[in-house]
């Protein structure tokens, strides 16, 4: 019977580019900026790595498919290659791939890498591919912005806030975001914000204005990974292991049935549930000690609160203007900015998240750093509210 993965693989080395408008940069550049600083991180080489994860969403950006563009870019040893794509989970798919490969026996060293570079493409949101003259040019199931401006109407319908109220608890985690985003030099925007201009900012999708949006942006990340064992004998003090890596989609159930009301995540309450019984966590308020989750909106951070178990059911709204998410409070979230000031490189934010969990646990997050902070756990959402897939992984000291 299946054991899960707790503690059979270790965060050898992780490495991330900085996030931006990078007109400077192509591609493969991101992808060796990121490569080389998880490869430095790690004290190896090349000819160590049995195999690597690759994750793009979208082809036209320049990287084509197939694994070939990472392998040729980075000059791989000929190894195997996997390319990768789930949505905007497509970087925890990498990393699920390098981290099953290690915990299998079947790689002792594993690389994933994720790239993207949206500035490129001259859209101003995510793009959508219409193939054919025939095809609506907008989009059948809608924008993102109204998409998840739905989710905001549900959540408050169901749970009696006031839209002030809610307005106000969105506002606040913009600004909380922000706070954190300006302490971070690998950050797209480094800005602090007031409530009040996130309040009074131009209209979106009712009730998400400008600053509840996550901006377009370019950037790439990396993760290396292999057994705590072969970590020791590189000479690895402190050791980062993966405590849980879970993952769920949509079966259809939001988009074909009326069980669903619209005000929450079904597929991230599956995978955390099935994360937190792998990593060993009963009580996820009290031994979770920060996160990244993903905030392509505002609200869909503030639902996610709820979906993962730390706030109770209805109960984010309190949480968020208690402070509970901030840089000081029980659970910091966000606190490298979030996809609110990264942007989202689709292909390379799940690996972004956990490249500042990463950097917490080993005391390395500079002018960010929480005091010991022992658990950290990701959340990298992709699709819609109605048609999603959602990864959950959690990482820890090895003797946590």
């Amino acid at each position: 019977m299946a054991s899960g993965i707790k503690d059979k693989v270790a965060i050898l080395g992780m490495g991330c580019s900085k996030f931006g408008e990078r007109w400077d940069a192509n591609p493969e550049d991101l992808m060796v900026e990121a490569y080389l600083e998880a490869m430095q991180d790690a004290g190896i080489d090349a000819t160590q790595l049995d195999a690597a994860w690759f994750s793009t969403h979208i082809d036209e950006v320049g990287t084509g498919k197939g694994g070939t563009p990472l392998s040729m870019a980075l000059r791989l040893p000929n190894i195997a290659v996997t390319r990768v794509e789930n949505f905007c989970a497509s970087g925890s798919e990498a990393f699920r791939g390098a981290v099953y490969a290690v915990a299998a026996g079947a790689a002792d060293i594993a690389l994933a890498v994720g790239i993207e570079k949206l500035k490129d493409t001259g859209y101003g949101g995510l793009p959508v591919a219409n193939p054919g003259t025939l095809t609506p040019q907008v989009a059948p199931n809608g924008s993102a912005p109204g998409n998840f401006a739905q989710l905001a109407s549900a959540y408050r319908a169901k749970h009696n806030v006031s839209k002030e109220d809610l307005k106000r608890a969105i506002a606040h985690v913009s600004v909380k975001s922000h706070d954190n985003g300006a302490k971070n030099p690998k950050a797209h925007l480094r800005k602090p914000v007031t409530e009040e201009q996130v309040i009074n900012a131009p209209m979106i999708a009712e009730p998400l204005g400008l600053f509840d949006c996550c901006g377009v942006s370019d950037g790439a990340a990396a993760a290396i990974v292999t057994t705590p064992e072969i970590a020791k004998s590189l000479g690895k003090g402190d050791i980062i292991t993966v405590k849980a890596m879970q993952l769920a989609l949509s079966n259809g159930l939001e988009s074909q049935h009326n069980s669903w009301d619209g005000s929450y995540f079904h597929t991230a309450r599956v995978a955390a549930k099935k994360a937190y019984a792998e990593a060993g966590i009963s009580k996820p308020r009290e031994q979770v000690s920060m996160m990244e989750v993903h905030d392509c909106f505002s609200v869909t951070e503030l639902v996610t609160m709820e979906d993962l178990f730390i706030s109770p059911e209805g109960g984010a709204v309190k949480d968020v203007m208690d402070g509970f998410y901030d840089s000081d409070g029980q659970v910091p979230c966000q606190i490298d900015g979030g996809l609110k000031c990264f942007g989202h490189p689709i292909g390379a934010s799940g690996l972004r998240m956990l490249y500042e969990m990463y950097l917490q646990l080993l005391g390395r997050a500079e002018e960010r750093q929480l005091p010991n902070p022992s658990i950290g756990m990701t959340h990298n959402l992709g699709g819609s509210p109605s048609t999603n897939v959602c990864s959950v992984c959690i990482i820890g000291a090895h003797d946590a």
